[in-house]
């Protein structure tokens, strides 16, 4: 086969030379339940116009969320991009210097990195904020372990109002380190009380805002007695617009603040890929994963810009780094910033607003259906409903109606029998009144 040139004696004298038997044996950490074993359900040998054909005809099976009614969330969020943005990140001075490894050549790139840290520092509320992530989930495993190297102490605590999600990558990347992992049950009321879970080996408390199931809070009295006990206090953001019309976690006293970047300039993309926002006060700035860009001048007193921390393992030594993040999604940061910027302040605040208002909307008609109790008391643009009926089934159900009623909470948390009949249901500017009425008049037959 012209693509896989090797023959099976040169396999055999690669495997001769790393000391492995078999090419399985080289795969021998991958846990069994995670390997592949067979074939795919593909035909072989089609021309490209064939494929394309097939490909086309199996993308054709998928319900996309702006062709019908969507009222899904639950960490990824649908919202208008303006056009504005695609057409500048496909300019080739921003794809052909895409990572900077020798970075004071991309004197356009790291300012674009510079003014979306910028960004990300005022609408989280804090001191400095680093060049972006992989995502949401990735970036609050880091922040744990950040707080880990800045107390010292190997114990974290999880709020339950945390997206499954990211506490599952977050006991994914910490599982071999000595660090204890405490999650509290699932906080569908939103009356958690967290401080009654810290003690003397606690590094860092996680809390959501707004939380899994919607709920907004106020963690002012949390950071204070964090504070008091030398704890961190981690705020994670799902739904970044929230941070126009929400008290930024700064301002409630959060020490990290890690979100999710989507929401701007980043379309739902069947997951990805995402830019996952990180931020810190500035006394922790050298604990900080990834890369930090500054604001310096040249010898000729010429405005530039330089890599003022670069603390991942490609940069300097593997026993120094803070993290191993390979990218940071720089296009899909540069896709924040732009959107953002378009936006300004104003309109920032004007976004937010209506993503409110359209929640309300949604929350009051379904609230009038026989049978459905919102659950949620004080939310942003995504809430909880409890069902008289499992919310799989009722999703599935109006799926065949064309509209994409929410995500059940037993898809993310399966097992727990008392949240088979919650449903998580977002609203945004993309959801005019035709569409919420859609949904309360099919949910109502439904039912």
């Amino acid at each position: 086969m012209r693509y896989l040139p090797l023959t099976d004696p040169d396999r055999q004298e690669m495997l001769a030379a790393v000391g492995a038997p078999s090419v399985e044996s080289l795969f021998r950490d991958v846990p069994e339940a995670a390997r592949f074993d067979g074939g795919f359900d593909l035909p072989d040998h089609k021309s490209e116009l064939e494929v394309e054909a097939i490909i086309s005809a199996m993308a054709g099976r998928n319900m996309a969320a702006g062709d019908v009614p969507s009222f899904l969330g639950a960490g990824a969020y649908r919202h208008h991009i303006p056009a504005a943005v695609d057409h500048l990140i496909q300019r080739g001075e921003y794809l052909t210097s895409y990572t900077p490894y020798q970075p004071e050549i991309s004197q356009g790139t790291l300012q674009a990195l510079f003014e979306f840290q910028t960004q990300v520092a005022l609408i989280t509320g804090m001191d400095v904020a680093n060049a972006s992530m992989y995502d949401g989930a990735t970036a609050c495993a880091e922040a744990v372990l950040m707080a880990r190297r800045i107390t010292r102490r190997d114990k974290a605590v999880l709020s339950g109002g945390l997206h499954p999600h990211y506490r599952a990558v977050t006991e994914t990347q910490t599982r071999y380190l000595d660090l204890d992992i405490v999650s509290a049950s699932p906080d569908v009321t939103g009356n958690e009380d967290l401080a009654a879970m810290i003690d003397d080996d606690t590094a860092c408390v996680v809390v959501q805002n707004p939380g899994f199931f919607g709920h907004l809070r106020d963690f002012s009295a949390l950071a204070r007695h964090c504070q008091d006990k030398g704890v961190l206090l981690i705020a994670v953001v799902p739904e970044v617009i929230s941070l126009g019309a929400v008290t930024a976690p700064g301002d409630m006293g959060a020490d990290i603040v890690v979100a999710e970047g989507q929401s701007l300039g980043n379309p739902l993309g069947f997951g990805g890929p995402y830019v996952g926002l990180f931020a810190a006060r500035d006394k922790y700035v050298r604990q900080m994963p990834g890369r930090l860009c500054g604001q310096t001048v040249d010898e000729d007193g010429r405005r530039g810009w330089v890599l003022t921390l670069s603390t991942r393992e490609q940069h300097i030594r593997r026993e120094k780094a803070t993290s191993n993040i390979c990218t940071n999604s720089g296009l899909c940061a540069l896709a924040f910033t732009i959107h953002l910027a378009l936006l300004g302040e104003a309109g920032f605040r004007k976004l937010a607003a209506l993503n409110h208002g359209r929640a309300v909307q949604l929350a009051e008609r379904l609230a009038g259906v026989t049978g459905v109790e919102v659950v949620t008391d004080a939310f942003f643009n995504e809430f909880a409903v409890r069902l008289p009926r499992p919310a799989a089934e009722v999703v599935s159900e109006l799926a065949t109606r064309e509209i994409l009623a929410g995500v059940p909470v037993s898809r993310l948390i399966p097992g727990d029998a008392g949240l088979d009949d919650i449903l998580l249901v977002a609203a945004t500017e993309c959801n005019g009144e035709d569409d919420i009425d859609a949904f309360a008049s099919a949910l109502g037959e439904v039912l």
